[in-house]
């Protein structure tokens, strides 16, 4: 399973390589920013977020303007990724100081099934009170997850329940709400923090 995992995290990578290979060439000369995460600029990766938070409030990214945003696909019965990928964005919060009041983490879940509101509300805002869990149908989750090109899959286990294979990078959206970075979760919480300081300049 890890193995296949790994496969579908390389090919998320080698798509958005392309995608960012033919932004650039768009671009021309232009001076572009260097991130410490992969440069996903003009990819249009997530645009088509809509999604509802654990308060009940809709959302899309145009809701984030003004503030970089920082997308992960997870669930919170997650063993390892999640609460690994969690405690490193409370962390890179914390490093940008006064700037983590213009970033916003969110969290969409591909377990919708087990993470009601609450669930996802305690689960969230226990690692920083700013997160955002967001929701909605299994169908609207499989559309945005397909907006980013991320995958995720239950995997039945033998006791009869079953956990769930996903992307585990950080997407990273500008201020205009445009995806920039994609960051694979083994990136370290300053290069993050860096990453998100040059898209806040």
């Amino acid at each position: 399973m890890f193995a296949f995992s790994i496969r579908r995290q390389l090919g998320l990578w080698a798509l958005v390589v392309a995608l960012a290979a033919v932004a650039l060439t768009a671009c021309g000369d232009k001076k572009r920013p260097v991130f410490q995460g992969g440069d996903i600029t003009g990819t249009q990766l997530g645009k088509g977020l809509a999604l509802t938070d654990f308060n009940g409030k809709p959302h899309t990214i145009k809701d984030f303007a003004g503030k970089v945003v920082v997308v992960f696909f997870g669930f919170t019965q997650c063993p390892d990724i999640c609460p690994t990928s969690l405690v490193k964005l409370a962390e890179t919060m914390n490093l940008l100081g006064t700037d983590a009041n213009h970033v916003q983490v969110l969290m969409v879940t591909v377990d919708p099934e087990r993470d009601t509101p609450d669930i996802l509300k305690q689960y969230v805002t226990a690692f920083n009170p700013r997160f955002l869990g967001l929701t909605g149908t299994p169908e609207e989750i499989r559309q945005v997850a397909a907006s980013f090109k991320a995958y995720y899959a239950k995997v039945s286990e033998t006791d009869g329940t079953y956990t769930i294979d996903h992307t585990a990078s950080f997407y990273l959206f500008d201020k205009k709400g445009e995806s920039r970075v994609l960051a694979s979760n083994d990136m370290t919480a300053a290069a993050l923090a860096q990453d998100i300081k040059t898209l806040l300049n």
